[in-house]
């Protein structure tokens, strides 16, 4: 027996979020029952979704490099959205997000424990940006990035600096918070001109082309948690 939400999170509807969001507003049920969050079912019950059986989907996983001008999101009454892009048969949703003009490596599966092991703080899964800003950074700046900044939601956690140029970085972070790096940056008085994710762990965009996806191997998936 397992929460319901789990399950659907698993199976590949939606996220776990999701999932609750769903339950909090009546729209599944279990064996012709109304469920609330907390309500566990096994495989062998029928689980319904507006009233349409739930169905495991095979377990896929993918790499995409999203582009700018788009939100990490399912669906989006304004905006162009990254399942835009996305044309296979099975229903995945991103790990994580990426801001409307951020760009590069985003992950989606539809694998609901795989993406909770990604996102969950305490496996710390690095994230590596190319950073470019406004004006020249000083070393005291990079200092202060390495060892944290202070926020108005909390002290950063510490991160690695490469300089590439006096304005281009590459910095490495393991936190999940909402646009940390921008917000990094704008704490120190700097602005940021272009923001692109290249790495996860150890996996990185390679020579996948922007707007572009593709399916992860086993390999690909072991360099993610290094």
């Amino acid at each position: 027996m397992q929460r319901v939400q789990k399950l659907l999170s698993n199976y590949g509807y939606c996220s776990r979020r999701k999932a609750e969001e769903l339950i909090q507003e009546e729209r599944v049920k279990v064996n012709g029952k109304v469920i609330t969050i907390g309500d566990k079912a096994s495989e062998e019950d029928q689980i319904l979704v507006d009233n349409k059986p739930l169905r495991k989907e095979k377990k896929v996983y993918l790499i995409f490099n999203k582009p700018p001008g788009c939100v990490t999101a399912l669906t989006d009454e304004r905006y162009k959205t990254v399942m835009d892009y996305i044309k296979i048969k099975e229903r995945v949703f991103p790990i994580g997000r990426l801001d409307y003009n951020t760009t590069g490596l985003l992950l989606l599966t539809n694998d609901g424990d795989f993406a909770n092991q990604i996102m969950h703080p305490r496996h710390e899964i690095k994230k590596t940006y190319l950073v470019e800003i406004e004006k020249p950074i000083k070393n005291k700046e990079i200092n202060q990035i390495e060892k944290g900044v202070d926020l108005e939601d909390g002290m950063t956690a510490p991160a690695k600096v490469k300089l590439l140029a006096n304005n281009l970085l590459e910095v490495t972070i393991h936190e999940g918070r909402n646009r940390i790096i921008r917000r990094i940056f704008s704490a120190l008085g700097f602005k940021v001109l272009f923001l692109q994710r290249v790495r996860v762990g150890k996996l990185g965009l390679g020579d996948l082309e922007e707007k572009r996806y593709r399916f992860l191997n086993d390999k690909d998936k072991e360099k993610i948690f290094q």
